[in-house]
């Protein structure tokens, strides 16, 4: 069996809403309410939903960017939780991102050598101005830019060379596990494939695992092992992608499928339209949060809260009917 490199037990993150004088909490947002998965080694794991069902804060509450209410964060034997300060800083070697927005997320005041320079010098990796240039132009040209890259400004580049040098940022400090959040979807899509194809040969060659947030089911299927379809907040379906994209058995996973296009018009299949809009993560509906929007829904649905459950060996399900 392969080795679990992080495991994700029952994490939540609810969001306060404040208001009045005194700035007191009267409601709360439940933007991530009880999600639990694994990751092995060298496996990339995508995370799929709509906008608004919680990806990205599940991502950043793992490498604690933001501080989760609740649950457990498992890497190496420690959870992540309850790091203190100096103990988290040494675990953000290990643990890396990858932003949504190329344009975003890099320092447009320092040059290329200093964005990714900077891990190395914060972990002391590079002994020396000279080794940390070479390094520098080692990343580079891993993520096929050129070494007098370093001394340009992220304004000079184009976008799918700023997602290259957040690429080799998140590189810098070798890790083992990389989220990515949403990494091509500001791309146009013929960019979209050379970041994809790179992330891939990056994962054979340094044996990385990827958690690997996205809408986009199309480049799921081509970089993930496993997925796990998220909605409002929960795990709802959970296995690897060939059963996933051929056997879905979540009414939503069957939606979120039926919506991506088919290039051969000749092409025939059921089309799944789902009604309304998602709900409010500040007040989810009660009982199984799809059952507003679900086509089979029973009574018991709108009551009782469905448990991801095994149904079939390595798929698991969060639906009362399965």
């Amino acid at each position: 069996m392969t080795e679990t490199l992080i495991s994700i037990k029952n994490l939540k993150k609810h969001f306060a809403i404040s208001s009045g004088v005194f700035s007191r909490t009267h409601d709360y947002v439940h933007a991530v309410d009880g999600v639990s998965f694994d990751i092995a080694k060298g496996e990339t794991l995508g995370l799929v939903g709509e906008s608004g069902c919680g990806k990205s804060t599940t991502g950043r509450c793992i490498l604690r960017l933001i501080e989760p209410t609740s649950g457990e964060v498992w890497f190496q034997g420690a959870d992540v939780t309850r790091l203190g300060t100096d103990a988290l800083r040494q675990l953000r070697r290990d643990m890396q991102i990858i932003f949504q927005d190329p344009y975003a997320s890099l320092n447009p005041r320092l040059t290329v050598g200093a964005i990714i320079g900077e891990a190395l010098q914060i972990h002391g990796l590079a002994k020396s101005r000279k080794a940390l240039e070479e390094r520098v132009v080692e990343l580079l040209e891993t993520v096929g830019l050129q070494p007098d890259h370093l001394f340009r400004f992220p304004h000079e580049f184009s976008g799918g060379q700023r997602q290259r040098i957040g690429i080799a940022r998140a590189l810098a400090v070798e890790p083992k596990l990389v989220v990515c959040d949403e990494p091509v979807s500001a791309l146009d899509v013929s960019i979209q494939a050379q970041v994809i194809n790179l992330l891939m040969d990056l994962q054979r060659d340094l044996k990385l695992s990827y958690l690997f947030i996205s809408h986009n089911l199309a480049v799921v299927e081509h970089i993930s092992h496993r997925v796990a379809v998220m909605y409002l907040g929960r795990i709802v379906e959970y296995t690897d992608k060939r059963t996933l994209f051929t056997r879905p058995l979540h009414p939503y996973t069957e939606a979120l499928l039926a919506a991506v296009p088919v290039p051969d018009p000749a092409t025939r299949r059921e089309k799944i339209v789902v009604q309304g809009d998602v709900p409010s993560p500040l007040r989810p509906p009660p009982g199984c949060h799809f059952h507003t929007r679900c086509r089979y829904a029973e009574a018991r649905c709108k009551t009782e809260v469905p448990v991801l459950r095994e149904v079939e060996p390595g798929h698991l399900v969060a639906c009362h009917l399965r």
